[in-house]
């Protein structure tokens, strides 16, 4: 575990791999070194390049020489870590400890996220797709969508994965139930913020107050930003639009 409680997953094997990058904090980097145990790490796939994921890149490559990383591109951020980074695709086979995981496109959260399954054990590393006892955030200010994250929960259920090992919080042992939970959850939200609209609220801000009455001042931004998230896919379904800083309903 890393930071402020993300984990990074090591598969040893002929080719020790690393599932996300961390934040580069030397606690981190001994544990790391100690679970190889001699072995020379290959290789880092990183989930997405949020900082928490991939911001740890260049600490590795500084203590561990000749490491490869890689990850889907995400032009607008990718350089700012510090490693030259290999490009990953919808689909691609990766040799992986004694094995191979396929990479999975889940855009959503961001705009690079992908997760790593392994249909042999259909077990799958999943990032920041979900995480047990909590919703995931989706920043927009970030390029997190929520059409696209649907999209992406449904593209795992249909997988049906046994396990899912995230980046965030405990082993979920049961994806299939959580998963479907979350699409339930957003849609119900979704309508929650249709009625806001309906109501006369027109700022991401009002709708935000008006939906989430019970909220801490520190968690109230990203609270607009989930707002934001749900107006944004309801453009694109053509039920709202926004002219300059006003959102209103489209009814049918």
């Amino acid at each position: 575990m890393t930071g402020d409680g993300n984990w990074t997953w090591l598969i040893p094997g002929r080719v020790p791999t690393l599932i996300d990058a961390g934040t580069g904090v030397g606690e981190h980097l001994d544990a790391l070194e100690s679970a190889l145990g001699g072995a020379k790490l290959a290789q880092v796939l990183v989930t997405h390049g949020h900082s928490d994921h991939a911001s740890g890149a260049a600490a590795i490559a500084g203590r561990m020489p000749g490491v490869r990383f890689l990850k889907k591109p995400w032009p607008a951020r990718d350089d700012r870590w510090g490693v030259e980074w290999s490009p990953l695709r919808d689909g691609d086979a990766i040799a992986v400890g004694d094995t191979f995981v396929t990479t999975v496109g889940t855009p959503g959260h961001a705009p690079d996220h992908v997760c790593f399954w392994h249909p042999e054990s259909r077990m799958l590393f999943g990032g920041d797709l979900a995480i047990e006892g909590t919703t995931v955030w989706l920043p927009s200010s970030l390029d997190g969508d929520l059409h696209a994250y649907l999209k992406s929960l449904e593209r795992v259920l249909a997988l049906d994965p046994i396990r899912v090992f995230p980046a965030h919080g405990e082993v979920i042992d049961d994806p299939g139930t959580l998963l479907r939970n979350y699409i339930d959850h957003r849609l119900k939200r979704e309508e929650q913020v249709i009625e806001a609209l309906r109501s006369g609220d027109t700022s991401p801000e009002a709708i935000a107050g008006r939906i989430y009455t019970r909220l801490r001042d520190d968690l109230r931004s990203r609270a607009v930003e989930t707002v934001i998230s749900h107006l944004k896919k309801l453009e694109q379904d053509g039920r709202a639009h926004r002219s300059e800083l006003a959102w209103h309903i489209i009814e049918p």
